[in-house]
């Protein structure tokens, strides 16, 4: 019996440059991710997504591989320390102003327990939601002991406490270089930083950097710029490509080898309330997020080893 991918090879043709050939690409890659076994991690892993430039698909690669990963069997706890709630939006949390959310956690209000919500489409991710109350947050924590680690002490708490173990805690983080994005870095022990495939992401990129060096520095000496991933990649354009190598070029040992297409659907999803995992399983953005939740997922004996690694320094 064919495959799909064989079914629709013979019936679009097999030129590599057809529709038919990239169509058939597609259904191989989505037949072999329903059969691969992602691996969990041994221990939990705390990963910030991070960028401070705004657009270059932060909170659509929170959300989507998170969905990816908890497709794969992992249980996620993702957490959204985004004024605009768009990850809250993405994984069908409610988060009008006014309903608990992650404001209330920082403030000491509620636990992460009283305010997390399950997401409809894959019940082993957990949203800790964000509203726009959150906007306010930076100048009314801004006096209050301990401000970095607000955060931090409540995940640590709810951790602690939680009788679901977590494979994975994801921290989707505002465009910004505030106290929010500080609390986040201080809360985890990996950076995840999005890239978009054009110049002027590569220039962000230094001052992110910077700051992730400061708080290495000053608040977690621990944290890891574990991963960064190519988004919004157009492979019909040189430009693209050649992002993608000066990235590669210096940072070889973190960028991930898959990347992330420019497709209609991405973008699309949210308006549904949904993930693109969700909305267009079989689809390039759907496959694309899979497939670099598989490569993290196959590195986490790496990741852990050199965190484990940089504990034993500090």
């Amino acid at each position: 019996m064919e495959s799909a991918a064989e079914t629709i090879r013979r019936i679009f043709g097999g030129d590599a440059n057809s529709l038919g050939s990239e169509m058939a690409e597609l259904s191989a890659q989505y037949e072999a991710l329903n059969k691969v076994k992602f691996p969990k991690p041994k221990s939990t892993r705390y990963i910030a997504v991070a960028n401070q430039k705004g657009g270059v698909g932060k909170t659509t690669t929170t959300v989507n591989l998170s969905a990816s990963l908890a497709l794969g069997g992992s249980k996620i706890l993702v957490i959204d320390m985004d004024p605009q709630g768009n990850a809250s939006t993405a994984l069908g949390a409610q988060h009008n102003s006014g309903e608990p959310s992650v404001y209330d956690v920082l403030e000491g209000r509620k636990s992460i327990a009283e305010v997390k919500q399950e997401c409809p489409d894959f019940p082993n991710l957990d949203i800790v939601p964000a509203s726009i109350d959150l906007s306010g947050a930076e100048l009314e924590v801004a006096d209050m002991d301990d401000r970095t680690n607000l955060l931090r002490n409540a995940l640590k708490k709810f951790m602690d406490q939680s009788e679901k173990h977590y494979d994975y805690v994801i921290v989707d983080c505002p465009p910004s270089l505030g106290l929010l994005v500080i609390n986040a870095m201080c809360a985890v022990t990996e950076m995840l930083i999005p890239i978009q495939a054009e110049y002027y992401a590569l220039e962000g990129l230094g001052q992110l950097i910077n700051t992730i060096s400061l708080v290495q520095e000053h608040y977690n000496p621990i944290l890891l710029v574990s991963t960064m991933l190519v988004t919004m990649f157009d492979r019909r354009t040189l430009l693209s490509k050649e992002i993608f190598e000066k990235v590669k070029e210096h940072y070889p040992s973190i960028v991930l080898k898959t990347t992330i297409p420019r497709t209609v659907k991405i973008s699309e999803a949210p308006s549904f309330g949904q993930t693109v995992i969700a909305y267009d399983p079989k689809g390039m953005g759907a496959i694309s997020y899979r497939e670099a939740a598989l490569e993290i997922a196959k590195r986490s004996p790496s990741v852990l080893a050199a965190l484990k690694k940089k504990e034993g320094r500090n």
